[in-house]
C-alpha cells in the first residue's frame, strides 16, 4: 500500500460493531493512532474501550444532530460504517441507515478536505425486500446524490472476530443446543466475506486514496448455507446435530420468537433473503486493492481459534 499518512485522524462512525472492531485492529497495526469511533451501543463501545483505551470512543446517535460534530474538525478521513442490520421496526432502520447518513453526509460536506469510505451493501443488488435491503439502497443513493467523491464498497455477508450475528451467533447457539435446525435442504448458496480481508481493502482506499468508484466486495468462494454450518461445527468442535427441518417450520419458529424479542438475532426477513437466491458479481479485488484473499476454511479457523479475539463476544 502506498500513500500512507499514519498520522492522520481516522473517524469511524459506527465503529463498535464488526466491522469497526476489527478495522481498529488492523489500523493499530499499520500505525494509526488518532481514531475516533462514535456510536451508540455502549456495551460495544465499552468492549473498543478495554481493548484500546488509548483511542477516543464516545457515545453518540449519529440521527440526532450534536456535540459528536466536534471531532470532525481537521478529520482527515471519515469510514461511515453505522447500520441498522436486524430487528423488527422498520423506525431503527430509518434513524441507523437513513437519518444519521444525512447528517454525516452535511458534516462532511461542510469540512475542510475531509475524505469519506462508505460502507454500502450488497443487498442493494439483491431480489430481496425488507427493511435492511430499502434502506441501504437509499443510503447508497443518498451518499450518490451527496455530490461527494468516495469509494463505495459494497460486502456480502461477512464473518470473523466480534461477530455478534451471522457466524458468530450460530456459532454459539450451536454450542447451546444439542439439535441445530437447517431451513429446507440447507442449499442456499452464499458468498461470505472474511472480515479480515474487507478491513484490509478499506485500509488501502484509506491509503492509496481511492477518491470515487462502486465496488462489489463478494467472497471469492461460493459456499451453501448448510456447508458453512458444518464447516463452522469443525472449527468449534460443536456437539449439535446438524438436522434439516421443513422451511415453513423454520418459518413459523423464527416468528414466535420475534414476537417475544425485539431485536431477535435473525429474523423472517433475513430468512427470506437467505433464500432469495441471490448471486452476487465476484470482481478482482485483489488485484484492485492489493490484497490478498484469505481461503474460506482458513478465514474460519482464524475466526473460531486466534486466541486473542475469539472469545471476544459483541452485543445484540
Amino acid at each position: 500500500m502506498t500513500n500512507a499518512n499514519h498520522s492522520q485522524k481516522l473517524i469511524l462512525p459506527g465503529g463498535a460493531g464488526l466491522v469497526g472492531q476489527n478495522l481498529i485492529v488492523r489500523l493499530k497495526a499499520r500505525g494509526y493512532r488518532d481514531i475516533v469511533v462514535l456510536d451508540k451501543h455502549r456495551a460495544n463501545l465499552e468492549v473498543v474501550r478495554s481493548l484500546h483505551p488509548e483511542i477516543t470512543a464516545e457515545y453518540a446517535d449519529l440521527a440526532e444532530r450534536g456535540e459528536w460534530e466536534r471531532h470532525f474538525t481537521q478529520a482527515a478521513t471519515v469510514v461511515m460504517l453505522q447500520a441498522q442490520i436486524g430487528g423488527n421496526d422498520y423506525v431503527d432502520f430509518e434513524r441507523n441507515n437513513l437519518i444519521a447518513t444525512r447528517h454525516l453526509l452535511d458534516v462532511i460536506k461542510n469540512g475542510h478536505d475531509m475524505r469519506l469510505v462508505h460502507i454500502s451493501s450488497s443487498v442493494v443488488t439483491s431480489v430481496a425486500d425488507d427493511f435492511y435491503t430499502n434502506t441501504k439502497k437509499a443510503q447508497e443513493q443518498m451518499v450518490l446524490d451527496s455530490g461527494i467523491r468516495c469509494p463505495i464498497l459494497r460486502p456480502t455477508l461477512m464473518f470473523g472476530w466480534f461477530d455478534r450475528k451471522h457466524l458468530g451467533w450460530l456459532s454459539r447457539f450451536m454450542k447451546k443446543v444439542p439439535v441445530f435446525p437447517v431451513p429446507g435442504d440447507g442449499r442456499f448458496l452464499r458468498q461470505p466475506l472474511y472480515v479480515g480481508d474487507f478491513c484490509q481493502i478499506i485500509i488501502s482506499c484509506i491509503e492509496q486514496r481511492v477518491t470515487e468508484g462502486v465496488f462489489n466486495i463478494s467472497g471469492h468462494e461460493k459456499v451453501d448455507y448448510i456447508d458453512i454450518i458444518r464447516e463452522i461445527k469443525r472449527a468449534t468442535n460443536a456437539g449439535a446435530l446438524i438436522m434439516k427441518i421443513p422451511y415453513s417450520l423454520f418459518y413459523a419458529l423464527l416468528w414466535i420468537w420475534g414476537q417475544f424479542d425485539r431485536n431477535p438475532p435473525f429474523t423472517t426477513q433475513q430468512l427470506a433473503a437467505l433464500v432469495a437466491k441471490d448471486e452476487f458479481e465476484v470482481i478482482d479485488w485483489p488485484e484492485i486493492f492489493g490484497v490478498r484473499s484469505t481461503s474460506f476454511a482458513g478465514a474460519i479457523n482464524e475466526t473460531f481459534c486466534d486466541p486473542r479475539y475469539s472469545a471476544v463476544v459483541l452485543e445484540f
